[in-house]
């Protein structure tokens, strides 16, 4: 029993980053199974796979920020609203006073920016909820798209487009694949060897128990070989296709908001903001100004995910952004951060996002109704976050803890009883 409880921890439970990402690849590769046979075969076509990247993106992009608002303890209703005012701001500018598309996409973020100094302003420093706040800002940016936009679509330049709809180019020789593609995953392969390789010996110098070789190598195999059947599939699709640019902004901002939210100080003080305020505070944690910041990262976000629908669109129109929020939301819940705040974990909410983005597609592949694919992630969501909290609440296995634990940055020490003295054994002993 000792020793499978080893084999499990090394597997699934370590500490290191590799283990983490071990268990969510495993996640993933089963629900990925589950669809791929009920499709029969179609979830992991080239084509399907590359569309529910350019699809989904934004909706990941979002969940990013929403988890760090939801770590901190907040919520935020406006996202898709604000998604949709960038969108129809930046359009107009572009089609009416010939603003150049980079140009463009500059303008999109300082309006991410101007709106979540805004909804910061009131959460962090007047003291409004940012329930409320957002509330407001959804029905005040929402009608500002359709102020602006007058209720109709406004088209967007080519070059802009290619933030949503735009592929890595082809370049080099002809393999039959993406040659970028095939470097960008070569590349992750090589990240992820290099990593295992740096976590064991830095718990080497530092005396801690390390995996057996095997053990990493296993974790290793599994790792690069969903990587490389990511890669050859997202390479061999169809001609002027490959990974979306939309894909790789994703991946970017994934690799940088972990590395910002794990290992930099204002990442700790917004997790110690959403696990207890007041102690955080005292410790000497800026209260204010992680609250005004995670509400104006939010918003930026947004602003940028708005740009991505639009420019995939063609066009931003007064529909944009609808129940974006709410998608938002469910991919953080499902993805393991706590509803009190204080809990989660940006590869955590991305895997909530892919659950929910695989679960619509695979209906869709289905032919399944759009009304009744809305039931169904309706009834996903509330029924993983219910039987979760039942068995913790429980004492028993939890899905969500089990994933969360090796997140975690801090495991706290096993308890030490200690005994009372022999001269007084009616004392009652005192922790040290």
């Amino acid at each position: 029993m000792s020793r499978m409880k080893d084999l499990q921890k090394n597997l699934f439970g370590g500490t290191t980053s590799n283990a983490r990402q071990f268990g969510m690849i495993s996640t993933l590769v089963a629900i990925v199974a589950l669809f791929q046979i009920w499709t029969g075969g179609l979830t992991l076509t080239s084509g399907n796979l590359i569309a529910v990247v350019s699809q989904y993106s934004y909706i990941l992009i979002l969940a990013i920020g929403m988890l760090m608002v939801i770590v901190a303890g907040h919520i935020d209703l406006s996202v898709g609203s604000v998604a949709a005012f960038t969108g129809i701001v930046v359009a107009k500018a572009m089609q009416e006073y010939s603003l150049p598309w980079p140009l463009g996409i500059a303008l999109g973020l300082l309006v991410g920016v101007a709106i979540g100094a805004w909804q910061g302003f009131w959460v962090a420093y007047i003291g409004v909820p940012a329930f409320i706040v957002t509330l407001a800002g959804m029905l005040l940016f929402r009608g500002g798209n359709q102020y602006i936009g007058n209720a109709d679509t406004v088209p967007v330049p080519e070059g802009f487009r290619e933030i949503g709809a735009g592929f890595l180019p082809e370049a080099g020789p002809d393999t039959g694949y993406n040659n970028l593609t095939l470097l960008l995953g070569a590349a992750a392969c090589a990240g992820v060897v290099w990593r295992e390789w740096r976590a064991r010996r830095t718990r080497r110098e530092m005396s801690a128990d390390v995996a057996p070789v095997w053990v990493t190598a296993v974790r290793l195999a599994v790792m690069i070989g969903v990587i490389l059947f990511a890669t050859l599939r997202f390479a061999g699709g169809r001609i002027g296709t490959s990974l979306p640019i939309s894909g790789i902004i994703l991946i970017a901002l994934v690799l940088a908001y972990s590395h910002y939210t794990r290992n930099t100080i204002g990442g700790r003080h917004i997790y110690a903001v959403g696990g207890n305020a007041r102690a955080a505070e005292l410790s000497g944690v800026k209260l204010r100004r992680v609250n005004f910041l995670v509400m104006l990262n939010m918003s930026v976000l947004a602003a940028l995910a708005g740009m991505i629908f639009v420019a995939r669109s063609a066009a931003s129109g007064p529909q944009d952004g609808l129940s974006w929020e709410l998608d938002a939301i469910a991919a953080v819940f499902i993805g393991g951060a706590a509803v009190s705040g204080g809990l989660g974990t940006v590869s955590g909410s991305i895997v909530g996002g892919l659950v929910m983005a695989l679960l619509n597609n695979g209906l869709q592949l289905e032919g399944v109704g759009s009304d009744m694919v809305q039931i169904i992630k309706g009834l996903v969501l509330l029924l993983a976050v219910a039987f979760d909290v039942y068995n913790k609440s429980q004492g028993r296995f939890s899905v969500i803890e089990r994933l969360m634990r090796p997140f975690r940055r801090d495991e706290p020490a096993p308890p030490v009883e200690p005994s009372a003295p022999a001269s007084d054994p009616g004392k009652a002993p005192v922790a040290g």
